[in-house]
């Protein structure tokens, strides 16, 4: 089995509020993957005391515990369970009620010897490439449907009608893309922060397969360095407007 990720920061020297981890637990076939993308708050937010990394790191975390430890549990009962828990650690200082209070996208996936079961929220994206090389992405396309239907989307964030991200409410885990794959139908797996989804979201570049042939041929780095260079070739963000020049990007790739 390869396991191959890589991260950097949109700007270099600043906090990554991307989070990734994989793990493989020891007595028995399977593993899990986990990759958030924390939401960066306004500068004037001040509802919480704690960086985005900070609680991308806590969700994350407790995510991927549950996600090997609680194999009765779905991925969906996971990340309830990991919310409340991060919720909990800062509920005493913090205002977590605030629409802007620490929060993140979510990409999970865990394999057992028959079948893989995934959960996407928000819009991070999950690629699952069968025995026959096609590429099939899951995705939580809330947000370009209301983008789609002239909506502005910030005012919609985790409330009915809207769309969903991990902050402090254990219910939006319900509102995730589930589904689970025999794993004699894959053969390999990739998860992507949307900054690392760029060459294929926003500067329409490449398409899936592409993107997933770059990480198979030659590594996450190098479709991390595809999106930079791209991004560096408009970095005033003039001839692709786009909510930040530059963004965390964050690949993972497994081949099973």
């Amino acid at each position: 089995m390869r396991i191959e990720t890589a991260t950097a920061p949109g700007t270099p020297g600043a906090p990554n509020e991307d989070f990734v981890a994989a793990a493989m637990p020891s007595g028995g076939h399977g593993g899990a993957l986990v990759l958030l993308d924390g939401v960066t708050p306004p500068p004037d937010n001040g509802n919480c005391v704690h960086s985005v990394p900070w609680f991308t790191a806590r969700l994350g975390g407790r995510l991927l515990e549950l996600s090997v430890s609680r194999p009765d549990l779905t991925l969906a009962e996971c990340l309830s369970d990991a919310i409340r828990v991060t919720a909990d650690t800062h509920r005493g200082t913090c205002d977590l009620s605030h629409p802007l209070t620490p929060q993140a996208t979510v990409v999970a996936a865990r394999w057992n010897a028959t079948e893989l079961e995934h959960l996407v929220l928000s819009d991070s994206v999950l690629l699952l490439e069968d025995t026959d090389g096609k590429i099939t992405p899951v995705l939580d396309d809330r947000i370009d449907r209301l983008r789609a239907a002239g909506h502005r989307v910030a005012p919609l964030r985790n409330l009915p009608g809207g769309f969903y991200t991990a902050a402090a409410d254990p219910a939006v885990a319900r509102k995730a893309v589930t589904g689970r794959t025999p794993l004699s139908a894959l053969r390999a797996v990739a998860a992507l922060s949307d900054g690392a989804a760029r060459a294929v979201e926003v500067f329409d570049l490449d398409d899936w397969a592409a993107t997933f042939a770059l990480l198979r041929d030659r590594g996450p780095d190098a479709l991390l360095a595809r999106v930079r260079a791209a991004e560096s070739a408009d970095a005033d963000g003039s001839a692709v407007p786009r909510g930040k020049p530059f963004d965390d990007a964050t690949a993972l790739l497994v081949e099973l």
